[in-house]
């Protein structure tokens, strides 16, 4: 079955020239190209049958920080990777808080960019490397994010919060399970819960956001 992508980029020749690194795969289809946020948000109102979309941040009428938050809402199924020149702190804070899965710059080649695809679509989180680096230092040093969270009143069960913990530090389902002693399904329904207080949409974003408020 193949992957259907849409994407949100108002250059008309960039657009074409990721179309362009797409089509050399058979496992993807590009269902629509949208030039702006308002634009991809009216025509996923027509469709919403999408598995990934690829979002430029400066676009005319609505970035793509503010379409993403506003997909995320409607449409949480919809994996959402920030295909983008932009590279400083606040775009990727914003992007993780409104919900993108991945962030990629736009000169990345067409094999790891199916790749990426790929992996948003299995639950991972792509990251051109020099953004993983940034995000890393985001998360090591919360504080010096340009948009600081007020501290919200959040309460985090001592089970969410060792579970977090380890999540922060890399680990898998399987592993947290094991350290905890306790079955993977059981890890799973702590962390739906835990996204749930924190209103995050991903591991990413929970631990940024935990670390931001302290909780971890």
């Amino acid at each position: 079955m193949k992957l259907k992508i849409c994407i949100a980029e108002d250059n008309y020749f960039l657009a074409k020239s990721i179309q362009e690194k797409l089509s050399f795969f058979e496992d993807i289809t590009v269902k629509f190209i949208a030039k702006n946020g308002a634009e991809l948000i009216g025509k996923l109102a027509e469709d919403h049958i999408v598995d990934v979309i690829l979002m430029d941040i400066q676009m005319p009428e609505m970035d793509g920080i503010k379409a993403t938050e506003i997909v995320k809402n409607k449409y949480p199924q919809i994996k959402i990777i920030m295909l983008t020149v932009v590279d400083d702190d606040d775009c990727i804070f914003k992007s993780i808080k409104a919900g993108a899965s991945g962030y990629l710059l736009k000169e990345i080649n067409p094999e790891k960019l199916h790749n990426s695809i790929l992996e948003v679509v299995n639950g991972g989180a792509p990251m051109t490397p020099s953004i993983a680096l940034k995000t890393l230092q985001l998360l090591r040093n919360p504080e010096a994010t340009v948009e600081e969270n007020k501290k919200e009143d959040i309460k985090l069960s001592k089970r969410e919060t060792q579970i977090l913990v380890q999540l922060s530090k890399g680990l898998n389902y399987n592993e947290i399970a094991d350290n905890l002693i306790i079955s993977p399904s059981t890890v799973r329904k702590h962390i739906e819960n835990t996204y749930k207080k924190l209103q995050v949409h991903n591991k990413m974003e929970a631990v940024l956001k935990a670390k931001n408020q302290k909780l971890i």
